[in-house]
């Protein structure tokens, strides 16, 4: 059994233990430890001590970065054996993970590079005898709560700009997907990172996760997640009067223009909405197609479609893998009937695919269903699948109100050879990331936040640093005036 990672120890947790499954086959990876409530007070406790009296929060940026530089090493040297390892535990086709242990390996060194040039600042002086300054302390007990869709990239994009800030740092991974976050816990014990500094708590969210957010010694919480679950962290941290850092749901809508480049837009919106076999907040699942191309676009999409190679996703030419669990299939199912009883036309996929290389594992067909509008409640509430729903559009100013018709606002695609009208309509989208011609890309220097019910707060970025971090202002006074009210008698 797999033990969890306190304060620098590996420990059987007090928890009951879970198990991980590999999605494309159901076989058993590993059983992992679960951390009890008395050992998340115990990786709190060590981690509060750690950041006040280990040092962490006043050594140099630089000796900073030399640990974080050495994680990324590591990363580097393991990175094989990551991408496989993630693989096994969410059924990510193995071309999809490797691009994910690369991101987590950039977003280090990004994070380490930064350290160097994250001053503080001397700010403009108002009063002649009085020198202002500005500097940046951390927050102290960081809890980072992560999902299972991408564990790898999202675990590091909450560790590294958290230690980077000067703070200690919780992590609950998906109970489903804990065993990434557990070999970090190597990595961070090989790179020399002070012990306490970065515990592991695996198990339930409504127990350990719970319990970790709660506890009066945690100062901000990190999540990403379903919008539900993120709404309720919020009234947590508002109890407490921590900050929160919250990527949440997504319901996004692509949009396909009269003079799009149909070839590169149709390989765009496959790649948005049936990557990672929908299993992303940024799928683009919403499609809105310009009536004087409808048809011909959407014959396009289909075609092109049914060529998407399932399998294996072991095999390197996988292009989509199982879903998660059997349970998320049957969720996704759901949606899909649900799509039909609302008057939906399921023109390509649909249904659960059999046979010899699919029957042990938990694999869905791609999906694209036509003859709905937006107000259909399967374009309004997220699947987290591999199903897109497409619609014609014919009036912009129309279009644009649709498209913001949602709770959420995480990302948007548009696809267009007019610059001008690609700009446009990026400021008039609802949305925290809007991608022109292309989706899915990002890069570790960019901001990445949420508009509505998509989140609060960002990740990435330099600033992305100063979100784990609290400022402090510093007056000196520079003569020796006295305060006006020193010469009272």
């Amino acid at each position: 059994m797999k033990k969890i990672f306190i304060a620098g120890k590996w420990k059987l947790g007090g928890g009951k233990p879970s198990k991980s499954y590999y999605p494309a086959d159901h076989s058993e990876n590993a059983e992992i430890s679960s951390a009890s409530l008395d050992d998340v007070d115990e990786a709190i406790l060590a981690a509060d001590a750690a950041w006040r009296h280990s040092d962490w929060r006043d050594t140099l940026p630089s000796e900073k970065a030399t640990i974080l530089f050495k994680v990324a090493n590591l990363l580097e040297d393991k990175k094989t054996f990551l991408a496989k390892l993630q693989t096994r535990d969410n059924g990510k086709p193995i071309s999809e993970t490797m691009g994910l242990v690369n991101s987590a390996i950039a977003t280090t060194r990004y994070i380490a590079s930064c350290l160097e040039t994250l001053d503080n600042e001397l700010t403009n002086q108002r009063i002649k005898s009085v020198l202002t300054f500005t500097t940046y302390e951390p927050l102290g007990v960081i809890a980072a709560i992560t999902p299972w869709n991408s564990p790898v990239a999202s675990e590091i994009q909450k560790i590294i700009p958290a230690l980077a800030g000067g703070n200690a740092v919780i992590l609950k991974p998906a109970e489903a997907t804990s065993l990434i976050a557990l070999e970090l816990a190597t990595i961070f014990e090989e790179a020399g990172l002070p012990a306490g500094l970065f515990s592991v708590l695996t198990g339930k969210g409504s127990v350990v996760g719970e319990a970790i957010v709660k506890h009066p010694l945690v100062q901000k919480i990190s999540f990403t997640g379903s919008t539900s679950t993120g709404r309720h962290l919020a009234h947590v941290a508002a109890e407490k009067l921590i900050s929160t850092s919250l990527e949440l749901g997504g319901k996004s809508p692509t949009i396909v223009f009269e003079d799009a480049n149909v070839d590169i837009a149709v390989n765009g919106v496959i790649y948005g909405i049936f990557s990672s076999s929908g299993q992303a907040c940024i799928a683009g699942s919403r499609l809105f197609i310009h009536q004087s191309i409808y048809d011909k676009f959407l014959d396009a999409l289909i075609e092109k479609t049914k060529k998407i190679i399932v399998g294996d996703p072991e095999a390197p030419n996988t292009q989509m893998g199982p879903l998660v669990s059997e349970a998320h299939l049957n969720t996704v199912d759901d949606y899909v009937k649900m799509a039909k009883e609302e008057g939906g036309n399921v023109v390509t996929g649909g249904y659960r695919l059999t046979g010899e290389n699919f029957d042990k594992g938990s694999y869905y067909a791609p999906t694209i269903i036509t003859g709905l509008t937006n107000q259909a409640q399967i374009c309004q509430e997220e699947i987290f699948g591999p199903v897109l729903v497409a619609m014609p559009f014919s009036d912009e100013d129309a279009l644009v109100a649709e498209a913001n018709q949602s709770v959420y606002g995480l990302a948007a695609g548009i696809w267009t050879e007019d610059y001008r009208k690609a700009l446009d309509m990026a400021k008039r989208l609802e949305a925290g990331t809007i991608w022109i011609n292309t989706y899915k890309k990002f890069s570790i220097a960019t901001p990445f936040s949420g508009h509505k019910e998509s989140g609060v707060g960002k990740e990435k970025g330099r600033l992305g640093i100063l979100d784990y971090m609290q400022t402090k202002s510093i007056f000196l006074n520079l003569d020796e005036t006295p305060n006006p009210w020193c010469e009272v008698k």
